[in-house]
């Protein structure tokens, strides 16, 4: 065999095994824990295969039978594939599967229906929102008039501000979509808002999409105009995303389909991620199966087990509940900034959440009074409502431990110094130890991936 050959065919624990090691240390992390937060999933073998696949080898600028490179007629079919299947499952007339991720996929949403200084509106992000919907530091504050909207004390959407600032702001874009917001979406009101005021509503489901193609939220399809998601989030594919235009859409701008290709490519991206369109095509058909329905309820279940244990163990929650994959744990009770104590104290307990704003947090974003957490990928995983009453038990242990003992400092300049002393004393407290002992025997009866080789 010549040393080409050689070089092709030799696999990665032979020719880095550096990067071998690493990989190996991730699939030991997720096996023996917990990942908990709601924004991440665990793909399939067939994922994998697919994102990994030769068409990373491959560049196919353009549209299917619209190419700017030979070569992609093998490009072209697994993109029409990933195409009829996303019409498919959502029950839309166009669909474009080539943003590289959810954030370019929005941008290209503003630059098919907005000018640069047109006004938007979209949820707040301390309130849940995303940060493209219109957030001071994002390019959809600095290129467009952003007007937020919020919700109200019980952490819903406050329909009658969103309808009074639609009125008074005449917006050309309203998104609805959160990266934290635990309630059943109002696509319905807020479409009907949109449409008093002749803007277009996109629905942002980035988190939601499974649980649309599952049956088990509601769809946005008959009053959104475009509808955005990721697919690596409920939708449990590859990381990438998808733009859909509605029939609404398309009623209301014959164009929009046009209008959302042309931003895709040539307006923000090259090449699309051929590995990754299969990939999302992989993960398409396997939400295609009955199964994926019982699946999408499944987590819904998990997590209203999962806030009901919660609560239950004293801890407070954004909204009393949940209506999705999703939680939020309110930790005011105890102060101001214990989102930080929590994700890395339960870290050590191999369980992964993150720290989050909750609504009204008195606390910066930086060291925010919340955490969140969901079911996704533990309902991947199998676990189902007596392992989810056993978790929340678990993590109300860990935050009344480490919540009870730490408070923020207020004092700015004492935050490092004080957050090092909490690192090195959490490494050895029995509580948390106790706690990453039962994770531990609970991973042994749910087992990852058994074929992987690195």
């Amino acid at each position: 065999m010549s040393n080409q050959e050689t070089f092709l065919n030799k696999p990665i624990k032979e020719t880095d095994p550096q990067v071998s090691s690493i990989i190996k240390k991730e699939i030991d992390r997720m096996s023996h824990g917990l990942e908990m937060i709601p924004s991440e999933n665990v793909v399939s073998l067939a994922v994998l295969n697919a994102l990994g696949s030769v068409f990373t080898n491959k560049y196919s600028e353009g549209y299917p039978r619209k190419r700017y490179y030979g070569g992609n007629e093998n490009a072209d079919e697994v993109e029409a594939l990933a195409i009829e299947r996303a019409k498919k499952l959502f029950g839309v007339p166009h669909a474009n599967v080539q943003p590289y991720s959810g954030s370019p996929a929005n941008m290209a949403v503003y630059f098919a229906v907005c000018n640069p200084g047109d006004t938007v509106m979209g949820q707040n992000l301390p309130d849940g929102g995303h940060l493209t919907h219109g957030w001071k530091v994002n390019f959809s504050a600095k290129f467009y008039k952003s007007v937020p909207y919020h919700v109200k004390p019980n952490g819903c959407i406050d329909i009658d501000e969103v309808r009074k600032l639609a009125h008074e702001n005449k917006p050309k874009l309203i998104w609805c979509g959160a990266t934290a917001y635990v309630r059943e979406f109002p696509f319905e009101e807020l479409g009907k808002i949109a449409d008093e005021v002749g803007a277009y509503f996109a629905a942002d489901v980035a988190h939601i999409s499974g649980l649309i193609i599952g049956g088990a939220h509601k769809s946005p399809v008959p009053y959104a105009d475009i509808i955005t998601t990721t697919t690596h989030k409920t939708l449990r594919g590859p990381r990438g995303a998808m733009i859909l235009v509605t029939e609404k859409g398309l009623k209301k701008d014959p164009e929009l389909a046009d209008k959302i290709d042309r931003a895709v490519f040539p307006g923000l991206q090259g090449g699309p991620h051929d590995h990754q369109t299969s990939a999302i095509a992989v993960a398409l058909g396997e939400a295609m199966k009955p199964d994926f329905k019982e699946y999408a309820h499944q987590i819904v279940k998990n997590c209203k087990a999962l806030a009901a244990s919660l609560m239950k163990h004293g801890l407070k929650l954004v909204s009393d509940g949940t209506d999705n994959h999703m939680i939020l744990i309110d930790l005011t009770a105890y102060g101001k900034g214990g989102g930080i104590f929590v994700q890395e104290a339960l870290d050590h307990a191999n369980i992964t959440l993150n720290k989050n704003t909750i609504p009204a947090d008195p606390s910066s974003p930086f060291y925010p009074s919340g955490v969140r957490l969901g079911t996704p990928a533990t309902t991947t995983r199998g676990l189902k409502e007596k392992e989810m009453e056993l978790i929340g038990e678990w993590v109300a242990k860990v935050v009344k431990e480490v919540c009870s003992k730490y408070k923020l400092p207020e004092d700015k300049t004492q935050i490092k110094e004080y957050l090092a002393k909490f690192r090195s004393e959490i490494k050895s407290n029995s509580t948390i130890a106790e706690v990453k002992g039962n994770v531990l025997e609970l991973c042994k009866k749910f087992p990852l991936y058994k074929t992987l080789v690195y």
